[in-house]
C-alpha cells in the first residue's frame, strides 16, 4: 500500500511498470549529497518505524529523484516535500525498468523506487533538496526480545538518528553515538559515519517503570545544591571545576554545514574555500561571515544552491559595518565582514547557500623548510582539505578519510562528530 495524506486529502500512489515515452526522458546518472535519516521507532507491537529522509539531488538537469525502497520491508509513503519552499511534491512508486525509462541510467533494473518530481530541474552546480516521509514494517530490523526492543539495521548513509518509542530507556548502542532527550521525552541516539562502508547499527532499549513505580531519589541526591545561574554560565573550559549543569548541545549528525579548503601553493599562505550553509529562519535575508582574526578574505562569491542564482556580495570593514547596522559584535577598525544578500526565507521554507572566497592566513598556513604546515581549528561537523598540486602528505594529527582526486591532488575528509573544535594539523612535501 502506498498513500499520501496532506491537509486531510488522500491521494493514492500508483505502482508504475512503464513510464512516459523514454525518447522524451532526459538521461542522467543520479548523484546526491547531504543525506540524513531519522528513524522513529513506533509501537513495538507494530514492528514499524517512521523514516524522515533528507537528501539533495545534484545531477544537473534532473527533473526526478529516485529513492530506492529496500526489499523485504513493507513500506507506506506518507509525503514528500521540497525543503526550499516547504511545499509537497508529486511522487509515485516505479520498478527499476521504469526508473531507467524516466532517465535514471544507474537504476537497478530489479529494484523498486520512489520517483519524486522535483520542484525544478537541478541547476548547474546546484541542488534540489527534498524530505521523504515514509514508514517501514520490517521484523528483521525492529523486534522484541526478552522484554526489550532491538533496532538492528545496516545504515549506509553518513548521518543517522534513531528515536526510541515513548517510555523506553536506552540500554545499548553499537556505534559511538550522541544521546539526547527530545522535547516530548523520547530518547534519541545519532551518529556520523566517517568511513566508506555501511554501519551495522544496533540499538537496544527497555521499558521504563511507569511513572508511579519509579524509585524515589536518594536523600543525598535530593539535597545537592544547584549552582546559581552565574556559576552555570561560568562552567566552561576556563572553569574546569564547575559542572555545566545547563549545557545544551545540538544534534551533530543533523548539522549540514560543510566546508572544503583548496590549498594554494604555501608561499602564498592562501586557500580557496567554499562553505555550504542552510538558512531556515523565516524572514532572514542575509548571511554575515566575520573573517577570522589574522586572516584576509578576497574574491568572495555566493550562490543560492536551490535555484543556481548568483547572489550579491559585499566586503565591509570597521565603520562601514557599524554604519549599515549589521548584527556583528565587538566591531573594531580592522573587523572584516563578508555580507551575502538573498531573498527572505519563507515560512516553512529554507535557503541553501554556497559561499566561496579566498583566505590568506600566514599564521596558520605556511612553508617551514621544505614542508607546508596547516594548523587550523575546525568547528563544523564536516570539513575537507585538498592539498596543493604536486604535494604529498607527510603528517596528519586528526584522523581523516584520505583519497586522491582525479587531478592527482590529495583530499582529507574530517568528520567532527562532537561539540567543539578539532585542531587539524598536517604537513606535506613536494613530490
Amino acid at each position: 500500500m502506498y498513500a499520501i495524506s496532506h491537509r486531510g486529502a488522500t491521494v493514492a500512489g500508483l505502482f508504475v511498470a512503464i513510464s512516459a515515452s523514454p525518447a522524451l526522458a532526459q538521461t542522467f546518472r543520479q548523484t546526491q549529497t547531504d543525506d540524513y535519516t531519522r528513524y522513529e521507532l513506533l509501537d513495538p507491537a507494530s514492528r514499524t518505524f517512521r523514516i524522515l529522509y533528507d537528501v539533495s539531488a545534484t545531477a544537473p538537469g534532473a527533473r526526478y529523484y529516485f529513492n530506492g525502497l529496500r526489499a523485504g520491508s513493507e513500506h507506506i509513503v506518507h509525503a514528500v516535500h521540497d525543503l526550499a519552499s516547504g511545499r509537497p511534491l508529486p511522487w509515485r512508486v516505479v520498478n527499476g525498468e521504469a526508473a531507467r525509462a524516466a532517465g535514471m541510467t544507474n537504476a537497478n533494473p530489479q529494484g523498486e523506487y520512489l520517483q519524486v518530481t522535483l520542484a525544478r530541474a537541478v541547476p548547474e552546480a546546484g541542488q534540489q533538496r527534498i524530505r521523504i516521509d515514509k514508514s517501514y514494517s520490517d521484523t528483521a530490523s525492529y523486534f522484541s526480545r526478552d522484554g526489550s526492543i532491538v533496532f538492528d539495521r545496516s545504515l549506509g548513509i553518513d548521518r543517522n538518528a534513531v528515536v526510541l518509542p515513548a517510555g523506553y530507556e536506552l540500554v545499548a548502542v553499537s556505534f559511538p553515538s550522541q544521546v539526547a532527550e527530545e522535547d516530548d521525552g523520547r530518547i534519541r541516539v545519532s551518529f556520523m559515519n566517517a568511513g566508506p562502508a555501511a554501519v551495522p547499527y544496533r540499538v537496544e532499549a527497555r521499558p521504563l517503570p511507569k511513572r508511579g513505580e519509579r524509585a524515589p531519589a536518594s536523600p543525598a541526591a535530593s539535597t545537592l545544591p544547584m549552582p546559581s545561574s552565574s556559576a552555570a554560565a561560568a562552567a566552561s573550559s576556563s572553569s574546569p571545576g564547575v559542572a555545566r549543569v545547563d549545557y545544551r548541545f545540538g544534534e551533530r549528525a543533523f548539522e549540514n554545514r560543510d566546508i572544503t579548503y583548496f590549498l594554494q601553493q604555501p608561499e602564498t599562505h592562501s586557500f580557496r574555500l567554499f562553505h555550504d550553509y542552510t538558512e531556515t529562519r523565516p524572514g532572514v535575508d542575509r548571511y554575515l561571515n566575520v573573517v577570522r582574526a589574522g586572516s584576509k578574505a578576497s574574491d568572495p562569491e555566493a550562490m543560492n544552491l536551490d535555484t543556481g542564482e548568483q547572489l550579491r556580495v559585499e566586503t565591509l570593514r570597521g565603520d562601514a559595518i557599524r554604519d549599515r547596522g549589521l548584527d556583528v559584535r565587538d566591531v573594531a577598525d580592522d573587523t572584516e565582514v563578508i555580507a551575502i544578500w538573498f531573498d527572505p526565507v519563507t515560512e516553512s521554507g529554507s535557503t541553501r547557500l554556497r559561499i566561496t572566497e579566498t583566505y590568506t592566513d600566514p599564521g596558520r598556513y605556511l612553508l617551514a623548510g621544505d614542508e607546508l604546515v596547516w594548523d587550523r581549528a575546525f568547528g563544523r561537523a564536516r570539513n575537507t582539505v585538498v592539498l596543493p598540486d604536486g604535494w604529498y602528505l607527510t603528517a596528519n594529527a586528526i584522523p581523516a578519510v584520505i583519497t586522491t582526486q582525479d587531478d592527482g591532488r590529495v583530499r582529507l575528509r574530517f568528520i567532527n562528530d562532537r561539540p567543539g573544535d578539532i585542531e587539524v594539523f598536517l604537513r606535506a612535501r613536494r613530490r
